[in-house]
């Protein structure tokens, strides 16, 4: 991998991506998790049916179970009459056998008794006072109304592939199957580091010049939505020192992310950091907000600067965070979501730069939503971002926009 001049020339975004995805690899190991904290993992080897869904034939509908020769003419006017033998409530099986002119109730999911072939609706007949004897108004033929063993889910059939995200409905095809515990890919292990003499933990008496830590959270939040396993670091004050031990402590992660410390300033080291114990790869995106977000990688691992600004660490979150962890993760790239809308207000863009504009779409009009860097109302507030090329000046009052939905 090339260094990257820092922060004096800036990386397009579409490149920073691709730097970024080009630097990871998917997580190889895996682990073997009881299936009911399974939703949403990855799948990690094929899953080979060891029985037969169901394991036996049964009884689609709650009925009798009968020998279908003994039914045929039955109709409403001139019903079959048979004799009532034994009942099987649900979770019941007999071992009495259906002999000609026999019949047994039989509730949904029973086995069906030897003998029977077919099972009449309950619907469709009507037991004697004395409970003797059954008759039958219609018809049925044989395998009417039962499910044979294996119609769902044949032995030594593959029902779910490496690769699958587990969703609710697959994670009731590993239970029936009796499987407790099901092997899935770890999730990436992520370090989120907030830094920063400013900035104070959640539930402390703010002293003068301070504000509280809000990075650390969002990203924590979206990283674990997007399938990492996160560990939220204590903030770091940014000096040199400080920051190289933080990076070294958490090495053992997969990916290290730092909020703050990547800006051009006398407290922001980050950079200078990365370059001493790895690669630089980029220190600067051409795009609004965000500009100072930096990549590199220290003794393999990916190291990812983000800026300081509520805001502006959020919405490249989005842009740079939310792609590299689904590769690690081996989950599927999101495909936005994209509406129209039309620009409630002329906006004026002079960054020189691409510009996420967040808006606010109310009855089809966009509304600009952006404040400043710093406040994240500009997204908390926002339904989504239009993306404004470099080269675009104005957007006018009434101009058509594609607003990328936030999820």
């Amino acid at each position: 991998m090339n260094e990257i001049t820092p922060f004096r020339l800036l990386v397009p975004r579409e490149e920073a991506v691709r730097i970024i995805l080009e630097s990871v690899r998917p997580i190889e190991r895996t682990e073997t998790i009881p299936i009911e904290r399974a939703v949403n993992r990855v799948l990690a080897r094929d899953i080979i049916a060891s029985i037969d869904v169901p394991p036996f034939d049964r009884a689609a509908m709650d009925g009798y179970a009968v020998r279908a020769e003994d039914t045929y003419g039955a109709s409403e006017f001139n019903p079959k009459v048979l004799r009532l033998i034994s009942v099987l409530r649900a979770g019941e099986s007999t071992d009495k056998e259906v002999g000609s002119g026999e019949c047994i109730r039989i509730a949904t999911g029973c086995p069906i008794p030897s003998g029977a072939n077919a099972v009449v609706m309950a619907e469709f007949a009507e037991e004697s006072n004395d409970g003797h004897s059954v008759l039958i108004y219609k018809a049925v033929h044989p395998l009417e109304n039962i499910s044979p063993r294996g119609e769902d889910i044949k032995r030594g059939e593959i029902i779910l592939k490496e690769g699958e995200i587990l969703t609710p409905a697959k994670i009731g095809a590993l239970a029936a199957l009796g499987l407790r515990r099901v092997p899935v890919y770890q999730r990436p292990r992520v370090a989120v580091i907030p830094t920063g003499m400013e900035i104070r933990e959640l539930g402390f008496e703010l002293a003068e010049g301070q504000v509280y830590d809000v990075n650390s959270y969002t990203l924590s939040s979206l990283l674990t939505e997007n399938g990492a396993a996160v560990t939220r670091a204590p903030i770091i004050p940014d000096t040199h020192d400080d920051l190289k031990r933080a990076l070294y402590r958490f090495l053992d992660h997969d990916l290290i992310v730092f909020s703050g410390g990547s800006s051009v300033g006398e407290h922001d080291m980050l950079a200078d950091i990365i370059r001493e114990e790895g690669t630089l790869l980029f220190h600067g995106v051409q795009i609004k907000p965000g500009k100072p977000t930096l990549f590199g990688v220290v003794r393999g691992k990916p190291v990812l600067g983000m800026p300081g600004y509520p805001a502006s660490c959020l919405s490249n979150a989005y842009v740079f965070l939310v792609p590299v962890v689904r590769k690690m993760a081996r989950l599927p790239q999101k495909k936005p979501t994209i509406v129209k809308a039309k620009m409630a207000k002329r906006f004026v863009s002079s960054s020189g730069r691409e510009q996420f504009l967040t808006v606010r779409i109310i009855d089809g009009k966009a509304y600009p939503a952006f404040k400043k860097s710093g406040d994240i109302t500009s997204l908390s507030k926002a339904d989504g971002y239009i993306i404004l090329p470099v080269n675009l000046d104005v957007i006018e009052e009434g101009e058509e926009v594609a607003v990328i939905l936030f999820e």
